[in-house]
C-alpha cells in the first residue's frame, strides 16, 4: 500500500516521504482493541500532526511512522462479533496510520458513516466533535442558554465547537481572524461573531453584559489572559490546544477573584481507551448529525502524495473547516 511516512523532525515538507509498505495487521491497531482493517478513503489532516513532524507532540513514536488519526472509509476486514460488515462505510479514529491506503482502528473508535456525510465529512468528525462534546459537556458542563466563546470558530476544531455549542441549546460567539473567515462562522449559525485583531474581550463582555459563561480555547498563546477577562464569575475557561504556537501562564490570583475555572480538557488522553466513553460520546452526536446540527465543514482537499502540502496549510494558518486527505478510489 501507499503511505505517508514521517521519517525525520524536520518539519513539512521535509519530514515526508510517500513510500510503498505492507498493510497494517488487524490484530495489533495503535490503540488497544478488537481491530477493523479499513480500505481508506478520506484521512484527516489535523495539528497534531504539523507537531508531530518536529517531535513537538506528546505522542513520539519510533522513526519512520505513518502519522493520521482520524479516517473514513470501507470496511475490508472486521473481528468475527463486529457490528460493522466487510462493504460497510465508516468513520474511525485510528491514533496513527491513517495517512495510509489501509489504516486499523479500535473497533469502539468505528463509527457508521452516516448517510448525510461523504468520506470527507467522515474524515473531519471523530477527533473534532468528539473533542468538542468531550470539552464543553463532559468538562465544562455547558448547559442550555449558557453563553461561550469560541476561539478559531472557523478551523476544524472549532467549527465543530461552534456546532456542538449550538446543538446543546448555548448562545455561541466566534472569534475568527479574518472577514472571510467571518462569513464561515456566520454562515455555521454563529450568534455574535468577532474579529481577533479587535477588542474583542471588550465586545464580548458589552454582548453578554459582564461576561460569558464558558471559552473554548484551542488557540492559547496572548490571548489567554483576555479569555479570562472575558469570563463571568464562575465561568470555565476550556484548554483545548494551543494552536497558536506558545503556551500561555496565568496568575491564579484572577481565578480566585472572580470564582472562574480553567479546566483542562484532553479528549484523546482520557476517552480513546475507555470504549464505554467513546461509545456515550458517539451516542449523544448522533441526534444532532440526524437533525442536521452537526455538518463537518471540509475546507481543502489534497491527494495523499500532497500530505505537506495539507500541513503547511494548517501550520499557516489557511484553512477554514477541516483539511482532508482524499486516498483511494
Amino acid at each position: 500500500m501507499q503511505a505517508v511516512e514521517i521519517f525525520q523532525l524536520s518539519g513539512p515538507p521535509s519530514a515526508l516521504r510517500v513510500s510503498e509498505l505492507p498493510e497494517p495487521d488487524r490484530e495489533r491497531p495503535f490503540i488497544a482493541g478488537a481491530g477493523v482493517k479499513i480500505d481508506v478513503r478520506a484521512a484527516g489532516v489535523a495539528f497534531p500532526e504539523l507537531l508531530q513532524t518536529r517531535g513537538l507532540y506528546q505522542i513520539k513514536p519510533e522513526l519512520p511512522f505513518i502519522p493520521g488519526s482520524e479516517i473514513a472509509g470501507i470496511v475490508r476486514e472486521a473481528p468475527a462479533e463486529s457490528a460493522f460488515a466487510p462493504g460497510a462505510p465508516v468513520m474511525a479514529f485510528c491514533g496513527l496510520g491513517g495517512f495510509a491506503e489501509v489504516a486499523v482502528a479500535p473497533e469502539h473508535l468505528v463509527f457508521a458513516l452516516p448517510e448525510r456525510f461523504d468520506f470527507a465529512q467522515g474524515a473531519s468528525f471523530i477527533l473534532n466533535y468528539h473533542t468538542a462534546y468531550f470539552s464543553l459537556v463532559t468538562r465544562g458542563h455547558l448547559q442550555a442558554g449558557e453563553r461561550v466563546l469560541i476561539h478559531g470558530a472557523a478551523g476544524g476544531i472549532g467549527t465543530a465547537a461552534l456546532q456542538v455549542a449550538r446543538g446543546l441549546g448555548a448562545t455561541t460567539i466566534a472569534l475568527v481572524s479574518s472577514e472571510a473567515k467571518r462569513e464561515v462562522a456566520q454562515q455555521l449559525g454563529a450568534d455574535h461573531v468577532l474579529i481577533s485583531d479587535g477588542p474583542w474581550k471588550d465586545e464580548v463582555r458589552e454582548l453578554t453584559d459582564g461576561g460569558v459563561d464558558v471559552v473554548f480555547d484551542s488557540v492559547g498563546g496572548d490571548r489567554f489572559i483576555d479569555s479570562l477577562r472575558s469570563l463571568r464569575a464562575e465561568g470555565r475557561l476550556l484548554v483545548v490546544g494551543f494552536a497558536g504556537g506558545s503556551i500561555p501562564e496565568v496568575k491564579v490570583n484572577r481565578l480566585l477573584l472572580t470564582n472562574t475555572s480553567i479546566l483542562g480538557a484532553a479528549w484523546g488522553g482520557y476517552a480513546v481507551a475507555k470504549p464505554e466513553v467513546c461509545r456515550a460520546i458517539g451516542a449523544a452526536l448522533a441526534p444532532m448529525i440526524e437533525s442536521g446540527v452537526l455538518m463537518p465543514l471540509v475546507g481543502e482537499r489534497y491527494p495523499l502524495e500532497r500530505a505537506a502540502d495539507a500541513l503547511i496549510s494548517i501550520e499557516q494558518r489557511r484553512a477554514t473547516g477541516k483539511v482532508v486527505l482524499e486516498v483511494g478510489a
